[in-house]
């Protein structure tokens, strides 16, 4: 194949020059104005449940934004999912506190409920007071057991900073991911559902508090004629430009994301049978995932070859593919941290791939790489 066949690629909808444009006929080219507004409104529309809605320069910021108003600083412990990016933990150590990482179970591959409470009653048993939030993922659009997360959480009256980050538009028994927690975080990288180019945003809980996520998001300007700062700010606000490209992104997210189910469910049909290569599919009527990348598990007695190989001979047949993520327990720059562990994440990590998922994926596409795939297999 001539064309190279990448994971997911931005899209644009053709309607995000006319946004922009505006933009610099007007002079807005800062971090606030007409389109950062506008793009907020949209998207608070779009995850409902009377949320707010911050546009911010990258999921990161909104992490980092989510724990500062939860009050996490130093000598804080912050529970956070092992498998994972690092953005979802990294904040965590920007405020001086200690992530400590708890592994996935086997139906959604993200935080284990069981292990998370176990990790909360050890914690308090060993440093005297319990963590000071939970900050659970949507692995790939997955939703997790976010029901049951919660529960546990409001049972310790634990705040939960929810990453949302792969699963705009995922929903668990019909409600928008990002919307369960205190807090919600969403990102708009170049790679994701819809992008900004980079951006992200925090979902909020009411009025109040998108002001004081502002406030922070501005240098933490008091409001007086002159520059007042009685608290540690930040510059994470998104530009009037960047927000233009996401309003013209409003415009094809819902298409977007039936296209993304729409090659998973063509993956699906095509992996029916395989013995060795299991496709991560919704485990049940609840679990409504976007499909951010489709992921597959490659086992290697039963295919003869490894994740490895098969990445390395789709690599060479123009097929970007990529390992699922390490998890952070296992990272070099975690190694020190207390986790709770139970093999999952690790025995995910061995054995899986991203394969690719995004709008410019074709049927034709599909059919291609699963047929490279099943050629690596030697049994």
């Amino acid at each position: 194949m001539d064309k190279r066949i990448y994971l997911c690629l931005a899209h644009m909808s053709g309607k995000e020059q006319g946004f922009i444009k505006e933009a610099f006929d007007t002079n807005w080219v800062v971090p606030l104005g007409p389109n950062v507004n506008a793009f907020e409104d949209e998207l608070k529309h779009f995850v409902g449940q009377d949320k707010e809605v911050v546009a911010l320069s990258a999921g990161t910021a909104a992490i980092h934004l989510g724990l500062i108003q939860l009050g996490v600083g130093a000598g804080d412990e912050v529970i956070c999912q092992s498998f994972t990016f690092c953005a979802s933990a990294n904040p965590v150590a920007y405020q001086g506190a200690k992530p400590v990482f708890v592994d996935s179970e086997e139906d959604t591959w993200n935080m284990d409920p069981v292990l998370l409470e176990e990790a909360i009653k050890d914690r308090i048993l060993k440093t005297g007071k319990k963590p000071k939030a939970i900050l659970p993922v949507h692995l790939y659009g997955m939703p997790a057991r976010i029901d049951e997360i919660c529960t546990i959480a409001a049972n310790y009256d634990i705040p939960v900073l929810e990453d949302a980050a792969e699963a705009l538009g995922s929903e668990f028994k019909g409600q928008k991911c990002g919307t369960f927690g205190t807090f919600g975080v969403l990102s708009f990288n170049g790679n994701k559902m819809i992008t900004t180019s980079g951006g992200g945003a925090l979902i909020v809980p009411d009025e109040s508090t998108k002001k004081q996520t502002m406030f922070y998001a501005t240098q933490a300007r008091e409001p007086f004629p002159h520059y007042q700062h009685e608290k540690i700010g930040y510059n994470y606000r998104m530009s009037n430009i960047c927000a233009g490209i996401g309003r013209g992104q409003m415009t094809v997210l819902d298409e977007h994301i039936a296209h993304h189910r729409h090659v998973h469910a063509l993956y699906k049909k095509a992996f029916e049978g395989v013995d060795g290569i299991m496709l991560k599919s919704n485990p049940d009527g609840r679990f409504n995932a976007n499909y951010w990348l489709s992921t597959i598990l490659i086992d290697p007695v039963k295919t003869g070859t490894t994740y490895d190989e098969v990445r390395r001979k789709l690599d060479e047949q123009g097929i970007e593919t990529r390992p699922l993520w390490k998890p952070m327990h296992l990272q070099p720059v975690y190694a020190t941290n207390p986790c709770y562990v139970n093999g999952v994440s690790e025995r995910l990590f061995n054995m899986g791939l991203c394969i690719p998922a995004g709008p410019w994926v074709t049927d034709e596409d599909v059919a291609y790489i699963v047929k490279q795939i099943k050629r690596c297999c030697k049994r």
